[in-house]
């Protein structure tokens, strides 16, 4: 067995080299040392701006606050005409006219807004996620924001929780990589560069574990879970250079993360040597009374900054409190110095004390925003993001020739395609599918719009069904356009029952019996996975688009014509019921699995174990064959790589993208390891019979593992290799690692 250290060292933040983190240390110090006690307080302190809302809004007099040094950031303000005169109050009217820091929340687009993080999970394109990343970053320091919170890397199991949409699903690996190139996306090379942002990794940590999929709710799991699964895509985004870390609304283990010693102090600070800066979720630290661990504002600060938090997001409560908890001893100055340091030395490398205004340009806002390059590459990445989850009969592609095409559902003539957290973009902007399909198929083509029911929840109105039949009848192409509405996945919207709101099934079910001969596709628009198992039963062919974004019409034509052939991978599997969640690909084998004994098993008595769509899955226009899969050798040494090949072939009639994806079983180890891990993937373009010979070299760090000691390891046996098409597919290849090298 080969142990390593638990010490992980991520460096500076921005990877910045020594020479160029001594350079900002000195102007930095130099600021320090002329600081009095309340000025250094409020430099911790943000608070909100006016320009949106993402929580409850503060009766605070900003720009007088400014003025007094009592604020070192605001947050939901962007604008260059906004930003330039909020930032002169503090440049020009402080005593050390230290420049404010402006965040937002950019998730998934700034003015043009591309797919939800999750659907973007689904392209498994980590060079497209990188470039929407990019223009997202370059559109909102173009309007004045130099900070945004995002990347969201929470792994999360549960669909029940709204917040799944702004993460990248179940997978540790493929949201860690996800992660990185989001960070380089958002970050860039150069940190001084005006069309580049911040980065802040959340919610630290284990939040997308919270119980029931209740938003705010407990977490409690081992800390070996949380070292194993939850917190490698955080190591990851700091390997990256991430600048900042946002703590997280939950308890953990019965410790609000917001006041967490192992992760802010322990993990963060002294095994991974993270030396950028930590700033809170809106109110949490004054949620910490709620929670039951502070008596006051008092306590719930010196919990939170003797912890490890640098800046308090909009409770004030280090504002009121932290002066006094310094003079009393409950604070040492030096924690306080400590954090400061890292709040200037975050504007010092974004370049705000060279020139406070240098982001407050109106030329690059007025030609950056919503430009059509931008609006392309959101085009393109909503194509890549879309999962192909059922084609019987070959349905889809649609023909060019469907001159009556009936288009029917509460989401085929709505602008509300862009998603939750979507920033500055505005729905007028939005092209909705009804456009999409009209600009497509062109003038002569009729496109007959009905809602037949809502998508509300809890709505059971079906009196507008006739209507939409009566279009039915009349089509010789009909278009089923199903799914939430963007409030019911979003932060604080969790749901019980993840089916389709209202009476969407029935007018499912009505308009597939009325249609007969007639080619149906549904296309779903939501932001989490759904349980479709009555869906899936009756429609031929569904495509998830999730929420596609500004070009949501146009990229949905783009697939359902076929312009674009799907290539979506799913990054959460889909249950067939709610009763089976957390259900994800990854998971323990047990003592009487499936399979061993016909009554005394891990089963349910009235569903199969599995999910209706399992993780990695999608299907395409085209089909693919994998063959002459073989390993370089069939016994290795601890410290070798193990070379895989196979062939992959494109056997259908059109082009094609297929990700080519390789799971690994450690068969016994010294701890149970999961049924199959992703380690690897390759996304391949292969026009009809081309074939590919791809090789994976599976290292020793692809074989390693967390053990009890919480060491990472790697240990000799036998291992099982499964390469496919989603996690369920792929024949296993065994091949052994001995103690000795081969």
């Amino acid at each position: 067995m080969s142990a390593q250290g638990t010490k992980q060292t991520v460096g500076q933040p921005f990877g910045l080299d020594t020479a160029q983190s001594r350079a900002l240390d000195e102007t930095v110090e130099t600021l320090l040392a002329q600081m009095t006690l309340e000025e250094k307080i409020g430099q911790m302190n943000q608070v909100a701006g006016s320009r949106d809302t993402t929580g409850a809004p503060a009766n605070t007099d900003i720009e007088d606050d400014v003025r007094q040094g009592r604020v070192g950031s605001v947050f939901n303000a962007f604008g260059v005409e906004f930003t330039r005169e909020l930032q002169k109050q503090a440049v020009s009217h402080s005593r050390l006219g230290i420049p404010l820091l402006f965040g937002y929340d950019i998730i998934h687009g700034f003015k043009t807004i591309f797919p939800i993080p999750l659907a973007q999970a689904a392209s498994w394109h980590l060079e497209g996620i990188e470039r929407a990343t990019r223009v997202m970053a370059r559109e909102g320091a173009a309007s004045g924001v130099h900070w945004t919170f995002a990347p969201m890397v929470d792994v999360a199991r549960d669909p029940r929780w709204g917040r799944v949409m702004e993460g990248a699903g179940e997978d540790t690996h493929l949201t860690s990589q996800i992660a990185r190139a989001q960070v380089r996306g958002i970050q860039g090379r150069d940190p001084g560069a005006t069309d580049t942002l911040a980065a802040c990794v959340k919610h630290y940590a284990a939040y997308g574990a919270v119980e029931a999929g209740r938003e705010y709710n407990t977490v409690d799991m081992s800390e070996w879970r949380l070292r194993s699964i939850y917190l490698p895509p955080f190591l990851a985004a700091l390997e990256e250079g991430c600048a900042s870390v946002m703590t997280a609304f939950n308890t953990l283990n019965a410790i609000p993360a917001t006041c967490h010693p192992l992760l802010l102090d322990q993990i963060l600070r002294r095994e991974w040597d993270f030396k950028g800066m930590v700033v809170t979720d809106y109110t949490a630290i004054m949620e910490l009374e709620r929670h039951g661990v502070a008596e006051d504002a008092s306590e719930a600060s010196r919990k939170a900054v003797n912890a490890g938090v640098d800046m308090d997001m909009q409770s004030g409560y280090f504002i009121k409190t932290l002066e006094e908890l310094v003079r009393c001893g409950a604070v040492e100055e030096a924690r306080i110095d400590e954090a400061v340091r890292r709040i200037l030395w975050l504007k010092a490398a974004l370049g705000l004390f060279e020139d406070p205004y240098r982001y407050a340009d109106d030329e690059r806002e007025a030609e950056c925003l919503l430009s059509d390059a931008h609006r392309r590459a959101a085009r393109e990445q909503a194509t890549e993001s879309m999962v192909l989850l059922k084609n019987e009969g070959n349905v889809l592609p649609l023909s060019d020739r469907h001159q009556q095409v009936a288009l029917i559902g509460p989401l085929g003539n709505t602008p509300r395609l862009i998603g939750s957290w979507h920033g500055n973009g505005d729905h007028d902007d939005t092209v909705t599918l009804r456009d999409g399909i009209a600009q497509r198929l062109g003038n002569d083509a009729t496109i007959m719009c009905a809602d037949g029911v809502s998508n509300r929840i809890g709505d059971t109105d079906t009196s507008g069904i006739e209507e939409a039949l009566e279009l039915v009848r009349q089509a010789d192409a009909v278009i089923l356009a199903l799914g939430e509405d963007e409030a019911y996945a979003d932060e604080a919207a969790s749901r019980t029952d993840i089916g389709l709101p209202g009476m969407q099934l029935e007018l499912a079910r009505r308009v597939l019996e009325a249609a007969g001969d007639t080619p149906v596709a549904t296309v779903l628009f939501n932001g989490r996975p759904l349980t479709l198992t009555e869906l899936d039963g009756m429609a031929p062919a569904i495509l998830e688009a999730w929420w596609p974004g500004t070009e949501a019409g146009n990229a949905v034509a783009d697939v359902l014509f076929g312009d674009v052939t799907p290539a979506g991978k799913l990054p959460m599997s889909f249950p067939r019921h709610v009763g089976q969640i957390p259900v994800y690909y990854n998971a323990f084998n047990t003592g009487r699995p499936k399979g061993v004994d016909p009554k005394y098993a891990s089963k349910y008595l009235d569903s199969p174990n599995d999910p209706l769509y399992p993780f990695g899955f999608g299907l395409s226009y085209t089909t693919f064959e994998y063959s002459a899969l073989k390993a370089s050798c069939s016994e290795i040494g601890l410290n070798d790589t193990l070379e895989v090949s196979l062939s992959v072939t494109n056997t259908g009639e059109c082009q094609g993208t297929e990700v080519v994806q390789l799971y690994l079983q450690d068969v016994s180890a010294s701890v149970v390891r999961p049924v199959r891990e992703l380690k690897d993937f390759r996304r391949l373009e292969l026009a009809p019979g081309e074939c590919a010979h791809v090789r994976f070299h599976i290292t020793p760090e692809m074989r390693g593992f967390l053990n009890a000691a919480f060491e990472h390891v790697q240990e000799p046996g036998r291992f099982h290799v499964q390469i496919g098409g989603d996690s369920a597919e792929g024949k296993p290849l065994e091949f052994h690692v001995t103690p000795h090298c081969a």
